[in-house]
């Protein structure tokens, strides 16, 4: 009869998450930065009080998507004719026929996954940063938060928009709408949070809360 020995953890190493090359962990100094020597991931970057501060962000993430989608993003004229339209108007614009899959998949990507991941990250960071025990199932939310990363695709929609942009000026006149600088904000506070964000400090504050 064989004997089944669980697997011993190892607190002594670090595996980047993209090429799985393994170092022995050694913590950088706050400021300082671990660097996958092979695919120059970041493996951690503290940072003094950078929780609080991606728990500020967050909170702006979640107001500035909230008014995005409901606010005008952009109005156009034409022959006349006046149109104002706001980011959810335009995800759901194909709303009826076969194309409405087309229609809900552009508003979770654009709106309702972004969100979520704020969301997950808050219900994962606040207890941590105030020093108490995790929430419940805050491994599994954290690890959700980072499946959903790639599928937050509102900087692509920056970039789709500034393409139409480009194209529809010569047929009308366009107007941006408070949406759309709210939604320019959005894209760069959401760029310097997944930059604040030390993953390796979240794995850690959970799992030696969980060993205690």
């Amino acid at each position: 009869m064989t004997a089944v020995t669980a697997p011993i953890p190892r607190d002594d190493l670090i595996v980047c998450p993209h090429c799985d090359a393994a170092y022995t962990l050694s913590r950088p100094g706050h400021g300082e930065r671990a660097v996958c020597h092979r695919c120059d991931t970041v493996l951690i970057m503290p940072r003094r009080k950078a929780g609080l501060q991606i728990i500020a962000l967050s909170v702006a993430i979640v107001i500035l998507i909230t008014a995005a989608a409901i606010f005008p993003f952009l109005s156009i004229s034409a022959a006349g004719a006046r149109n104002s339209v706001s980011i959810l108007d335009a995800a759901l614009a194909f709303s009826d026929g076969p194309l409405v899959v087309l229609s809900l998949a552009t508003a979770a990507l654009i709106i309702f996954v972004p969100l979520t991941r704020v969301l997950l990250s808050l219900y994962v960071l606040v207890p941590i940063v105030m020093d108490r025990p995790p929430a419940r199932h805050a491994a599994q939310a954290f690890r959700l938060a980072e499946a959903l990363r790639p599928w937050s695709m509102a900087e692509i929609f920056a970039i789709g928009c500034a393409v139409a942009l480009v194209k529809v000026s010569d047929l009308a006149d366009v107007s941006f709408g408070p949406a759309f600088w709210m939604f320019a904000i959005l894209v760069v506070l959401v760029v310097v949070q997944d930059n604040f964000l030390c993953r390796w400090s979240v794995w850690n504050a959970l799992s030696k809360s969980k060993r205690s």
